[in-house]
């Protein structure tokens, strides 16, 4: 199975520049609902995933950091705690379900490792729910 038969491409996702600052990132990710966002650099490479733990783990360890102060925070300042990994759009489902297990979602990139959207783990579970239910039903 082509695992772009999984992919939300890039218009359709909540990402954001690593030269936003963090009252950027922790506005949109409210805003949108999210816990975690893709993080790409200038030239349109994906760069890491930001989750709120990292950004509370920054206002934690950051002396005088408070919510107003978050626009002088550029997110490539912002330590990222885990790494979360990407897939090439030609890789293997085992490779995608290995890493879903453990990531909300999978970014996905081109050969040029540009950021071309992501697989969310709830779609590969629908996705296999909906496949063993019809066989069941069948």
């Amino acid at each position: 199975m082509n695992i772009a038969f999984f992919l939300t491409p890039k218009h359709e996702v909540v990402h954001e520049n690593v030269d936003a600052t963090m009252r950027q990132v922790m506005e949109r990710m409210e805003h949108h609902g999210y816990t975690a966002i893709p993080l790409i650099d200038k030239a349109g490479k994906y760069v890491g995933t930001l989750t709120e733990g990292d950004l509370l783990w920054k206002l934690k360890n950051t002396p005088d950091l408070n919510f107003k102060n978050t626009e002088s925070i550029k997110i490539k300042d912002v330590e990222r705690r885990v790494h979360h990994k990407s897939v090439y759009i030609d890789a293997n489902i085992e490779n995608l379900i290995s890493l879903a297990v453990s990531q909300n979602f999978v970014p996905v990139v081109d050969d040029n490792k540009t950021f071309i959207g992501i697989i969310k783990r709830s779609d590969i579970i629908n996705y296999c729910y909906n496949n063993m239910y019809k066989k069941k039903s069948s």
